[in-house]
């Protein structure tokens, strides 16, 4: 029987890991679009958030098999736990890529923006070391992703600046850097998604959940 459900835990960990790689892969797409004007490389992006949508329904229903057919331990308990916890930061992660991504194809960004290349990049480390560290049972690297959410933070400040003085030295900028903020808070939020995943690992090893 316990062989049955760790069988299935490691299913939960591969279901999981391609939700990561997913979304991952949908900011990355987003923000290769957005570094070289191109809508066609951005189109993809909407595709790929449907697929974090199904991977969460199929997560979910499996998350709830583990509770109700086997006999999980405390430690399972919090593994399942905080597995539903992350699927729901990961489709969001999902959402807010497709979001850089349709204001890329709207073609109201007017060309690319490297202004935005390493908050991207970022971003994107979070998120595939956040699920990683779950798979892994790795708090130390949980608690690397936290602390990588204050660099985010310190490149949306220097986008928002930048931004607030372009508008001011040429309004005719305006429209544009408007666009660009709005992606920076898309980064910076799916940052704090991969922060929330994070500390939910920390939870599913040692029963311990500070948010913050």
């Amino acid at each position: 029987m316990r062989s049955k459900f760790d069988q299935q835990l490691a299913l939960l960990n591969d279901e999981l890991t391609q939700m990561g790689e997913t979304c991952a892969k949908a900011i990355c797409l987003a923000a290769q679009a957005l570094e070289e004007q191109n809508a066609s490389t951005a189109a993809p992006v909407a595709e790929l958030e449907e697929q974090t949508n199904e991977q969460e329904r199929s997560i979910e229903a499996l998350c709830l098999k583990l509770l109700l057919q086997q006999q999980p331990v405390a430690r399972d308990l919090r593994q399942i736990s905080a597995a539903l916890k992350m699927i729901t930061d990961l489709e969001r992660i999902g959402d807010q890529a497709e979001d850089i991504a349709e204001i890329v194809i709207s073609g109201q960004v007017n060309e690319g923006e490297e202004l935005l290349r390493d908050m991207a990049a970022s971003t994107i480390k979070m998120v595939t070391e956040s699920v990683d560290a779950y798979v892994k049972h790795d708090t130390m690297l949980a608690g690397k992703v936290i602390a990588e959410d204050d660099i985010v933070d310190g490149w949306f400040d220097r986008v928002k600046h930048t931004l607030i003085r372009r508008m001011t030295t040429d309004p005719g900028e305006g429209e544009r850097a408007v666009d660009l903020l709005m992606i920076a808070k898309y980064f910076e939020r799916i940052g704090d998604h991969a922060v929330n995943v994070a500390q939910w690992v920390i939870f599913s090893v040692t029963g311990t959940h500070k948010e913050g």
